[in-house]
């Protein structure tokens, strides 16, 4: 009877480090192609009006990294309730190969289901060639620690190898910090964002940029963001004044707002 009672707390150890691994794929592709690299959006091949709105486009990008927090709460919580197996000899290789699993698991998902299948984004939106980037990030990120993940599961075997102690608190502390880094705001810029209110015309926000000497750079077509460079981008800030929702060099302004560039 000891044989079912110890396999399932360790089922649940590899589940609990696969799904984290799976968030932190997540989150290692919004954090370097949405908000870094800025090489697509999560709907940026959705041809629908409201949905090209770039205010909705950054919204989407951000409720898709909460919904990887929300994926990687799950992991952890499994983690928690099989830490007398994680801290087992053996266990620190099946920890490390569950979670490479589970990261490239993400990417495989990413690129057949939403690049390929559904088509709302590729990795590459701007490419000439976006199937020549698909593969090539789906090879790196995907077939490789798929291959080194099965590798370590192969030869980690429960009662030999380190213990899990380290790596199931690497995994966690990597899980805990994704949110925040994803959340974290751009280096200062002389480009700055400006979100300006509902209802506040076009002509009213030209006329407030202007005021600060702003250099117009770009403008969405619903003439509610703006994108602007100035001399002296603290002077943004002011514009909460003129009807300005956010600004995104200002303190409340995180996450994919704040490393939003128009291309120049």
């Amino acid at each position: 009877m000891r044989g079912p009672a110890s396999a399932s707390p360790t089922r649940s150890m590899r589940w609990g480090a696969f799904i984290v691994g799976l968030a932190l794929g997540g989150f290692f592709d919004g954090i370097l192609l949405h908000q870094v690299l800025q090489w697509h959006h999560f709907l940026s091949l959705v041809q629908s009006p409201a949905v090209q709105d770039i205010r909705v486009q950054i919204l989407a990008d951000g409720l898709f990294h909460v919904l990887m927090y929300f994926v990687a709460a799950i992991g952890l919580v499994k983690l928690w309730r099989a830490r007398e197996q994680c801290a087992q000899p053996g266990a620190g290789t099946l920890l490390w190969g569950s979670a490479l699993l589970g990261f490239c698991v993400w990417h495989f998902i990413d690129v057949v289901l939403a690049h390929w299948i559904v088509g709302i984004h590729r990795v590459r939106v701007d490419s000439p060639n976006p199937l020549l980037w698909d593969l090539l990030w789906i090879a790196i990120f995907g077939a490789l620690p798929l291959l080194l993940g099965w590798k370590m599961l192969r030869g980690g075997a429960p009662g030999s190898g380190p213990g899990g102690g380290r790596a199931a608190a690497t995994l966690g502390i990597a899980a805990l910090l994704a949110g925040p880094i994803a959340a974290w705001p751009s280096a200062p810029s002389d480009q700055v964002m400006v979100l300006f209110a509902p209802g506040t015309s076009s002509t009213a926000a030209f006329n407030a940029l202007a005021g600060i000497d702003a250099r117009v750079l770009w403008v969405d077509g619903s003439g509610g963001m703006w994108a602007v460079q100035l001399p002296d981008p603290a002077r943004a800030r002011s514009l909460y004044g003129s009807g300005a929702l956010l600004v995104s060099n200002s303190p409340v302004a995180v996450g994919c707002f704040t490393w939003t560039r128009a291309r120049t």
